[in-house]
């Protein structure tokens, strides 16, 4: 294991107090550093928050500022904050508009923020969940609540967030988020594994000339192994099924994000890109909001993942509007 840190133990807790220290318009709740919230809470505004193992950076804690989320509970690497840090953060975004989850589809994510949301209704704070489910390589058609949340929440975030800000309800930026959601489908490829530095060496084993299509972001199995192939072949494959599942007519237009695990170069990602703009113009639809970088990673995994959202035009406003947060900024005009 060759990382920059100190003490394994103490990974996750000085990793965020290096994001304090770089990042003021965020700091922490309950005297407790993995309950990460917004330093400037807009008073009547729906709260929204996101939470998960750490590990994945940008996702969960990056996206906590203005114009996206207000708060975001931690744990470990790979690990579920628990229900009492999601509580915490919870009363500290509420500001009497009600609080909204937004999470990955993961058993003990699921757990814990339904015991939040329960302690969170015993303080009069009304909470709705959405939960992100856009990794297709991880359930059949049909079955689509089995299904991972990937890099795609990172949609779900931007909508809320700017549902949120423009003033709409709860229900309404439930509403929101969860066309988002329903509107998200992601497919991955790994090159290569990671290392949790708790544990100290690889979480799986793929070989050097290797690749698995489809695999999760804590090493979950994908669809298949096989030779990496040239980049074109690669993203033709992984776009095919996101074909399969959404009808694109003509003239309609998509978010596209270009995501990288956490160890493969921009370089890279402009390839994909590059190939996945040459498939949606085949078919005479537009890539009218584009991202490219690191926005849900795996520590240093090599590989990327394609996430599309199918828009119409409330969610190109949203996906238009501006924002501003540690890891995210988005400016218009």
């Amino acid at each position: 294991m060759k990382k920059f840190l100190n003490d394994p133990v103490d990974f996750v807790d000085e990793m965020l107090e290096g994001i304090y220290a770089a990042h003021p318009m965020v700091t922490y709740a309950n005297d407790d550093l993995r309950c990460l919230v917004t330093a400037k809470p807009k008073a009547g505004k729906v709260g929204l928050t996101t939470g998960g193992g750490s590990g994945h950076l940008p996702t969960f804690l990056g996206f906590v500022g203005d114009g996206m989320l207000d708060g975001a509970a931690v744990g470990g690497v790979f690990q579920s904050p628990s229900a009492e840090q999601m509580y915490q953060v919870t009363k500290a975004v509420d500001q009497g508009a009600g609080v909204l989850y937004i999470y990955g589809n993961y058993s003990g994510d699921i757990i814990n923020f339904d015991m939040a949301a329960e302690l969170a209704d015993l303080d009069g704070i009304a909470v709705k969940q959405v939960v992100g489910n856009d990794d297709v390589a991880s359930s059949i058609v049909g079955e689509e609540h089995k299904r991972r949340g990937v890099a795609g929440i990172f949609f779900i975030y931007k909508a809320a967030g700017a549902a949120a800000a423009e003033g709409l309800s709860l229900d309404d930026v439930a509403r929101v988020a969860d066309k988002a959601r329903s509107r998200t489908r992601t497919m991955g490829v790994a090159l290569s594994s990671c290392v949790v530095p708790e544990i100290g060496h690889t979480t799986f084993s793929i070989g050097e000339d290797e690749m698995e299509i489809g695999m999760g972001i804590h090493g979950e199995p994908g669809i298949s192994r096989k030779k990496l192939a040239a980049a074109d072949a690669v993203v033709d494959e992984m776009m095919e099924r996101i074909f399969k599942e959404t009808s694109y007519a003509a003239g309609e237009e998509v978010a596209v994000l270009i995501n990288g695990l956490g160890g493969t170069p921009l370089e890279e990602l402009y390839i994909l890109f590059r190939r996945v703009k040459q498939l949606l113009d085949a078919r005479s639809v537009k890539a009218k909001h584009v991202w490219i970088g690191e926005f849900a990673t795996s520590m240093e995994m090599a590989g990327a993942s394609i996430s599309i959202l199918h828009l119409d035009a409330e969610l190109d406003r949203m996906m238009a509007a501006p924002a501003n947060t540690p890891f995210f900024k988005h400016v218009t005009g």
